[in-house]
């Protein structure tokens, strides 16, 4: 892959996230400016994870996510089609109670109907090939009257801050890209954050996929948001 393409091929971009798994956490801490760890927070008390609870952590990567999660004493299981950010993670979060890891496809839960009282994914939902086949699949796993929650990137309702977001995007990634060992990887980034829904147009595909009540808040601005919603308590699975 001589440039990170949004057709989004499984292969591809696990390939992609393989090579990075080791940096991966600091890449985060450097290109958001460390906001990635108050929104690892947020994310958290939004699920509100309880003990006896048990959460799903897609995209979960080496587990930072889920660990956060994990201290309200909910069991949660951290998943990701990966096998190099599960490598990392099992090595990282070894002795941490209430995360255990799973290796999985988005599109093809390895889990059956209603197994987990919360679905969460942290900046991995652009990262799937059908994302309304992803969502339906959170709820398939998720109880009736479960929650979801996602926390994506996102963009500035503010004009000026969306210019300048724009610009980091589109000319800053691209110099980190040069430098780094990695590059598609930082061209992949600006290019699915540039190309991602709104956080209305979100909010409608979800609820488009069956989730009920769904609300959402901006994070750091609208660089990134949480989406909210439920599995409806009626529903068959």
């Amino acid at each position: 892959m001589t440039r990170a393409d949004l057709d989004k091929k499984p292969s591809d971009v696990a390939a992609m996230f393989d090579h990075t798994a080791e940096r991966y956490d600091l890449l985060n801490t450097l290109m958001t400016g460390g906001r990635d760890r108050a929104w690892r927070k947020a994310v958290a008390r939004a699920i509100d994870a309880r003990s006896g609870e048990r959460v799903l952590d897609l995209a979960a990567g080496t587990g930072t996510s889920t660990a956060a999660i994990a201290e309200g004493g909910a069991d949660c299981v951290a998943c990701d089609f990966s096998l190099g950010m599960l490598q990392v993670g099992t090595r990282r979060q070894e002795g941490r109670r209430g995360v255990i890891f799973v290796a999985g496809d988005a599109l093809r839960l390895p889990f059956k109907d209603a197994s987990f009282d919360a679905v969460t994914i942290s900046f991995g939902l652009r990262n799937v090939a059908d994302v309304d086949a992803a969502l339906r699949e959170m709820l398939r796993v998720t109880r009736p009257g479960g929650r979801l929650v996602i926390c994506e990137v996102s963009h500035p309702t503010n004009k000026l801050l969306s210019l300048g977001h724009g610009f980091h995007l589109k000319v800053g990634l691209p110099l980190l890209a040069k430098a780094s060992s990695n590059p598609d990887s930082y061209n992949y980034l600006a290019e699915s954050t540039l190309r991602w829904p709104d956080q209305p147009a979100l909010a409608a595909m979800v609820g488009e996929a069956g989730w009920e009540g769904v609300q959402w808040r901006d994070l750091t601005f609208g660089v990134a948001a949480i989406h909210r919603a439920r599995k409806p308590k009626d529903a068959s699975a």
